[in-house]
Formats: C-alpha cells, sequence, structure tokens
C-alpha cells in the first residue's frame, strides 16, 4: 500500500497542470491505475488525494455496508466525487478547476502526506494545518508538565 509522507509544494500552471511530487509518484508505481485520484474532503477545504489501492479497498468496503447506513452513503459519495487523474510524461497531472476552486489552489498547492493519502492545498493552508496541531501539542504537553 503506498505510504505518502512530507510537504512538497509545487507551481500550477495556467493549465492546471501540477508536478506530484517523485515520492508520491514511487508510492503508486506499480497500482492498476498510473496516477492519482482526488476527490472532495468531507471535514477540510482541501482535496484528498490517494492511489488507486486505497479507492479499491473503498469500493470493496461499501460491499459490506448497509445500503443507508452513513457510513455507506459517506463512501458512496466519495466514490461518486473521485476522478482518476493520470500522470503525464513529466509527472503532472491536470488538477480540475472545480477541485482547485473547492481548495482556494491558483498558482501554487501543497502536496501534504497523510500517511496512506494525502492532501493537496493551498500553502498557507497546509502550514495553518501543521502549526495549529503542532501548537496544541505543545501546549498541552506544557499544562501536562505543570501539573506533574
Amino acid at each position: 500500500m503506498a505510504l505518502f509522507l512530507s510537504t512538497h509544494v509545487n507551481k500550477v500552471d495556467k493549465k492546471g497542470r501540477v508536478s506530484v511530487p517523485a515520492q508520491f509518484r514511487t508510492a503508486v508505481v506499480g497500482q492498476s491505475f498510473p496516477g492519482i485520484v482526488a476527490f472532495r474532503s468531507f471535514s477540510l477545504r482541501v482535496i484528498d488525494g490517494a492511489g488507486i489501492d486505497r479507492m479499491e479497498k473503498y469500493s470493496a468496503e461499501i460491499d459490506t455496508l448497509e445500503e443507508g447506513a452513513a457510513r455507506y452513503e459517506e463512501v458512496r459519495a466519495m466514490l461518486a466525487d473521485a476522478r482518476q487523474l493520470a500522470f503525464d510524461g513529466e509527472g503532472r497531472i491536470v488538477l480540475p478547476a472545480d477541485l482547485a476552486q473547492f481548495a482556494n489552489i491558483a498558482d501554487e498547492c501543497a502536496f501534504v502526506g497523510q500517511g496512506r493519502h494525502f492532501y493537496i492545498c493551498e500553502p498557507a493552508t497546509a502550514r495553518r494545518m501543521v502549526e495549529e496541531t503542532l501548537t496544541r501539542k505543545h501546549g498541552s504537553r506544557a499544562t501536562q508538565g505543570r501539573g506533574s
């Protein structure tokens, strides 16, 4: 299964093409689709991305769920919104305009590794997500240390 780590910022050209980080491309080599799959995140104003292997697992999961259940509806919506974005000869994808608009992406985007999936978002959003998490974690450690 693919593993996506680190944060990479790349330029988006006028045609919506953006280079997928080499490490992310390597993570999906050998899968049944030569590219990535992207869809709108349910919880953040970011694009959620993965290899086709992860989407195949979601597809298999839906067969085990009761039709109409909350998780069934979530997976169904995710699969319906997902786009297969093939790599060109230079390792780029074309970012669909509606996805870019959803995530407020213009001239640059950040690929943010999340383990088995990743986010594509505006670079300031990526920085803010990481900083807010680190601030919460460091703040809670400082508070815990005072009471000990």
